[in-house]
Parts: structure tokens; C-alpha cells; sequence
């Protein structure tokens, strides 16, 4: 599992690279968005089911947001470059969707192979659940049991998935500030 892990994260790294230095910037979103995807196995092979849910949800709104605050702030430039450039080349443009199928089946594949790793479905795997709710209250001191879960004994799950959605909110609200300095 180290060295799919390892695989993925070399991918996302080659993504952040390019998304730096991208031509255009709907590219540099897509590839920042396969970086996030990229986290999403990783977090399922790490089984943390929860961080990635949350991660794949963040990671598809604020795309779709990023996507469609730079399709509409870029659309007047797209049309008067058309008029002035002609058409794209067929080449270019079957080249560009091979790439794309290419990078959605090793992600596809990828993911499934993430997936297979898990427990099947309804099956319970609660080594954790028989200390959770024995004296957990005594322990934590909270007179309420979830929040003692998730603030004591899954502190760091907590704040990885706070920091997911501040990062995501930053991001969009980056974006959203670009825009309206032009």
C-alpha cells in the first residue's frame, strides 16, 4: 500500500507543479483538482473514509465554483481571441481528450483499487466503539458523548477535516477576490 501511496503522491506533486506554472488557468484548476482527487484515494487507503467524503465533497464544490468563476470571467477574452485566432486545431483538441480519458482511468482504477480495501458494506468493524462508550464520559468530561468523541479521542481526524474546509473556503474566497479586482 506505501508504494501506491507513494505512486499518487508523485502524482500530485507533478500536478501542483503544473498547476504553477500552467499556461492558462482553467488548466491550472483542473490540475489542482486532480491533486485533490489524488488526496481523496489516498485518504481511502488509509482508511479514513470520513476525511475523504469530506474531501471529495470540498474538492467538488469549490472546483465547480473555481471552474465557473474563471469561465465567467474569462469569456469575453475567449470570444475575442476566437475571432482573431480561428479555429483550434483537431489534433489539439483529440489530444487533449485522450489525456483526459487517460488521467479519469488511472484515477478510476486507482480509486477502485482504494475501495476494494475497505470492509464490505454493513459490515461492522468497531474495535474503537466498546471504549468510546465505556466511561468515555468520565474520561473526557463532556456531559455530551459525540462531542467527547470527536473533540478527545478523534482530535486530530477533527482538525484534519476543519482544515480541509478552511483551506477550501480560502481558496474559493482567493478566487473570488482575483475576480473582483479586475
Amino acid at each position: 500500500m506505501e508504494t501506491i501511496i507513494s505512486v499518487i503522491l508523485i502524482f500530485m506533486i507533478l500536478g501542483a507543479i503544473y498547476a504553477l506554472h500552467a499556461r492558462d488557468l482553467l488548466s491550472a484548476l483542473i490540475s489542482c483538482g486532480l491533486v485533490g482527487y489524488g488526496l481523496v484515494i489516498c485518504f481511502l487507503l488509509l482508511r479514513a473514509p470520513d476525511v475523504a467524503i469530506v474531501q471529495i465533497v470540498i474538492e467538488t464544490i469549490t472546483l465547480i465554483i473555481m471552474v465557473s468563476v474563471v469561465l465567467a470571467s474569462t469569456r469575453h477574452e475567449i470570444e475575442a481571441d476566437a475571432g482573431q485566432t480561428g479555429k483550434t486545431s483537431i489534433y489539439k483538441i483529440w489530444g487533449s481528450m485522450a489525456m483526459v480519458m487517460i488521467i479519469m482511468l488511472v484515477m478510476f482504477f486507482t480509486f477502485r483499487l482504494a475501495i476494494i480495501h475497505l470492509d464490505p458494506f454493513g459490515d461492522h468493524t468497531l474495535r474503537m466503539s466498546r471504549a468510546y462508550l465505556e466511561g468515555a464520559a468520565e474520561r473526557t468530561g463532556s456531559a455530551n458523548l459525540v462531542t467527547g468523541v470527536l473533540f478527545d479521542f478523534r482530535g486530530y481526524d477533527t482538525f484534519g477535516e476543519a482544515t480541509i474546509l478552511f483551506t477550501a473556503v480560502i481558496g474559493v474566497l482567493t478566487v473570488l477576490r482575483l475576480r473582483g479586482k479586475k
